[in-house]
């Protein structure tokens, strides 16, 4: 938590952790490994973070806080279709597969049951869907169709950034991703007014 003079330990080491897997990549540090990175100790992060799966854990989290707080940047200006091209350019950087890949690896070990990695589904999920249903409120859709519409664009872009990662067709999934970006900009109240 951070406190009134700024960030506490916790968050800055994991901001220090996040920046370091975003050069070096993840592929299956130790804590030891990763404390001299951050100029840490491995007995540091495990009093902060349990475990190298709570680390691991607190890493996806810090950057789905990123992503989102970059998503409320983007949607400030321009169209819903340069916002979501905006968006969906960020979540399939080539600088941020290691991470992308750490979140699917993390969400899959959630959904079999590891209660470290199921801490993630309240961000992962909830957080997006309310976020992206404010956007698409503001795109101009009626709060249900919204949140409907939220729900559609968090399954397109989690499958297509899943598609990406295992294929690497770039090509092909940014073609999917402005299909995708026609149809809802086609179901905008107001679609024939040029939006």
């Amino acid at each position: 938590m951070a406190g009134a003079d700024g960030p506490g330990p916790r968050d800055t080491l994991l901001r220090a952790l996040v920046d370091h897997l975003l050069v070096a990549g993840v592929q299956e540090p130790t804590l030891r490994e990763l404390a001299r990175a951050v100029g840490s100790s491995h007995r540091m992060l495990l009093y902060h973070f349990g475990s190298r799966e709570g680390l691991l854990a607190a890493v996806v989290e810090e950057v789905e806080r990123r992503q989102l707080e970059a998503l409320s940047e983007i949607a400030r200006a321009g169209t819903p279709r340069s916002v979501m091209m905006a968006m969906h350019r960020r979540l399939t950087d080539p600088r941020l597969a290691p991470l992308e890949r750490l979140f699917f690896e993390l969400y899959a070990r959630g959904l079999a049951g590891d209660p470290a990695a199921a801490a993630l589904f309240p961000q992962a999920v909830e957080s997006w869907v309310t976020a992206l249903t404010d956007l698409y409120r503001r795109f101009g859709f009626p709060a249900r169709q919204a949140a409907a519409e939220a729900t559609l664009a968090l399954a397109t872009s989690r499958g297509l950034l899943l598609d990406l990662l295992a294929t690497g067709d770039r090509a092909r999934v940014d073609a999917a991703a402005r299909a995708y970006v026609a149809g809802v900009v086609s179901r905008l109240p107001g679609a024939g007014r040029g939006r």
